[in-house]
């Protein structure tokens, strides 16, 4: 990936997450651009307003079509997309067979819903990808987009100074992590696992993969289906 352009009404809340640790590291490095696109930027409206009520009434603002389509137009007039995402919770649930995927393309642009959503026209017109972080439902989009930018840049190659630790991550083959241990190798009578300072290499691997499938079976089954 090259370019990520996330456009949000709150761009405060990605301040953080989006500048420090890892995104921090891949952005230094140069392996991916980040920029945060202030949606009232591009309202026509006097006040800057990027809502409206919905037609119909009933609870809560809805985001309008006219900045979404201004800013999405400028990025698209800039560089070519594979991806205009929308994270919403009716979206389909983030895994990491979706990161791994999106962190292969060049360029996606990361749309944060607000309020009682988008109108749906926009959907309709530019969306091609609605992803969820889980079945509960946030403020803003914003979290959610920052969750998904993690997930997926730690993957380009070149970010991560080990990269073969991505590939040992919980979810890569479906399975979850085997327990992991550092020193000192006995903490108050708490063992590590003879097996894992023996140094037979081979041994470590298995023992791994069977606890591996074994915590996956009690704690995630439903990844073994």
């Amino acid at each position: 990936m090259n370019q990520l352009d996330i456009i949000t009404c709150q761009p405060e809340l990605l301040n953080s997450p989006l500048n420090n640790s890892i995104l921090k590291i891949a952005q230094d490095k140069r392996l991916i651009e980040i920029e945060i696109h202030n949606l009232r930027d591009f309202s026509e409206n006097k006040h800057k307003k990027i809502d409206d009520y919905a037609f119909g009434g009933g609870a809560g603002m809805v985001m309008t079509i006219q900045p979404i389509d201004a800013c999405i137009s400028k990025l698209k007039s800039q560089r070519d997309y594979d991806e205009v995402i929308y994270m919403t919770p009716d979206g389909e649930q983030l895994n990491q067979q979706i990161c791994n995927k999106l962190s292969s393309i060049t360029n996606i642009i990361i749309l944060c819903g607000h309020y009682k959503g988008i109108d749906e026209r926009v959907r309709k017109m530019f969306i091609t990808r609605e992803i969820s972080i889980g079945d509960y439902v946030l403020s803003g989009g914003e979290l959610g987009a920052a969750v998904l930018a993690d997930s997926i840049i730690r993957l380009i190659p070149g970010v991560l100074n080990d990269e073969t630790s991505a590939l040992t991550d919980s979810f890569q083959d479906n399975l979850l992590s085997p327990p992991i241990y550092t020193r000192p190798a006995d903490y108050n009578g708490e063992k590590v696992p003879d097996i894992l300072t023996s140094g037979n290499e081979r041994a470590i691997e298995e023992w791994r993969m069977k606890q591996a499938i074994e915590r996956t079976k009690k704690r995630r089954p439903d990844l073994l289906d």
